[in-house]
């Protein structure tokens, strides 16, 4: 195949012949650069109709770090609910780096990213078929948001609402499916997946589309641990300001017990080990439910990373000038895990707090989430885990009563929540790169693997492709 590069020099040498020689030949040119002209312009055609049948994508090799951004094959439909989608921005995910770094069991060259939004370009024929379930009809040109994961929307699982434990579903870029980190996706079970933004907001009241894509995954993740661990029964004891088991809806009997609980025991204690975007997005979800009743409360949050401190503490200053009256409700601090122990113990005269959220993933945030918790406590996990083992016993947990809760966002049944917070809350989601921003920077795919290295360091926050850059 011929370059331009050696095309041009081509032209060029051959024309510098022809005013040493005084040849002008047919039209001006002589007979090489005709063969030359006439090979290059039969081969635009094949040029075009290669890039209309490629894409770029993030794509990761295994065994580990080892992020390319290249052309591949547009997706297509392949079966009959599938829907194509233009991606206009995609993000990198804390989630992403357990398979960047080779911790996530898979070993398939794939793309990346699992949070995307965007446009319809193509629909199945069946993509708007009547399924069970109340979902939208979809039109090429709709803008839509997608969970994480593909569910059926069909099953029982689906139908209860937990839509990520879908058993024919699928995550976004996990080798399975390919991602969104490019600039088309093929989405399965399209009209129960994706969400069209027109039936989240009222129309004009979109926020701006960098912090849209927030309801792919953190924002609902964030939502749904504060909501686990808020409407756990062992939280309901100290929320309700009833002793157990007389806060509990459906007693065995009528009868109740005379109340046991003084005001210090109706003071609710919580704690949240993490302070990415996702535990920074749980922090505010928290902060506004509590907001909503009168109980008194103290969080501590805790990080090993002072950076991720210092933009909690921004965030939540942020907050309180919208919301100076709830300054009295509660107290809400920022601490490093040691100093937090020992607010703890200030704070709970050595009790301890009735529920943790953790939003790590490591067995060190466990361990920190047990000495945390008190007995009749409860830990919500939605850190994604890879070690093979908990780092504390039956025997621990039952001398202790701890309830442990773990696992994935159900994405898709938890945006709606978000999306109000969304809407709520955008002088803390709606800015791109300011203190108190979640979302560090828009950058091109073409920086996706200086970002993906950057991001694993922690020198950067969250991360938002344009595909189109």
């Amino acid at each position: 195949m011929i370059s331009r590069k050696t095309q041009t020099q081509a032209r060029s040498q051959d024309t510098s012949a022809d005013q040493q020689t005084g040849s002008s030949g047919l039209f001006g040119y002589t007979a090489a650069q005709l063969v030359e002209r006439v090979c290059y312009l039969s081969f635009q055609p094949n040029l075009s109709s290669l890039h209309r049948m490629t894409h770029r994508a993030v794509r990761w090799y295994p065994p580990s770090f080892d992020i390319r951004v290249e052309h591949v094959p547009k997706p297509k439909i392949e079966k009959s609910d599938d829907v194509i989608v233009k991606v206009t921005l995609a993000a990198l995910c804390g989630s992403d780096l357990h398979i960047y770094r080779g911790h996530g069991g898979v070993d398939r060259v794939h793309t990346c990213g699992h949070e995307f939004m965007g446009e319809i370009v193509q629909l199945g024929d069946q993509a708007n078929a009547k399924q069970e379930g109340n979902f939208p009809e979809l039109k090429v040109g709709d803008k839509v948001v997608a969970p994480f994961t593909a569910n059926c929307g069909e099953c029982h699982v689906c139908r209860v609402g937990y839509t990520c434990r879908c058993p024919s579903g699928f995550l976004f870029g996990s080798g399975a499916l390919d991602g969104g980190q490019a600039q088309f996706i093929r989405v399965p079970y399209g009209a129960a997946t994706l969400l069209p933004l027109s039936n989240l907001f009222p129309a004009g009241s979109a926020p701006n589309d960098p912090s849209l894509l927030l309801l792919a995954d953190i924002l609902p993740t964030g939502v749904f641990g504060a909501l686990q661990l808020l409407n756990h029964p062992k939280v309901v004891t100290i929320r309700e300001g009833k002793p157990w088991p007389d806060h509990f809806p459906f007693p065995v009997s009528n009868t109740s017990t005379v109340s046991t609980m003084n005001e210090e025991d109706k003071i609710l204690n919580l704690a949240v080990i993490g302070l990415g975007p996702v535990g920074i997005c749980a922090c505010v979800a928290l902060l506004d439910a509590l907001w909503r009743g009168s109980l008194k409360y103290r969080i501590v949050a805790i990080d090993l990373l002072e950076g991720r401190r210092e933009k909690l503490k921004v965030v939540y200053n942020r907050v309180m000038q919208s919301e100076p009256d709830k300054k009295q409700r509660g107290e809400f601090i920022v601490l490093p895990p040691e100093e937090a122990k020992a607010k703890v113990q200030e704070w709970t005269n050595d009790v301890g707090c009735t529920g943790v959220l953790e939003a790590v993933g490591h067995i060190d945030a466990l361990e920190l989430a047990f000495d945390l918790v008190r007995a009749f406590g409860t830990i919500t996990s939605v850190g994604v885990h890879g070690a093979a083992q908990i780092p504390f016993t039956g025997r621990q947990l039952y001398n202790k009563n701890i309830s442990l809760d773990f696992g994935r966002c159900p994405a898709r049944a938890m945006v709606p929540l978000a999306a109000e917070l969304l809407l709520k809350r955008q002088d803390v989601f709606g800015e791109v790169g300011t203190a108190s921003s979640l979302i560090d920077r828009v950058t091109s795919l073409d920086e996706a693997p200086e970002m993906y290295r950057k991001f694993e360091r922690g020198d950067v926050g969250k991360v938002l492709f344009d595909p189109w850059k």
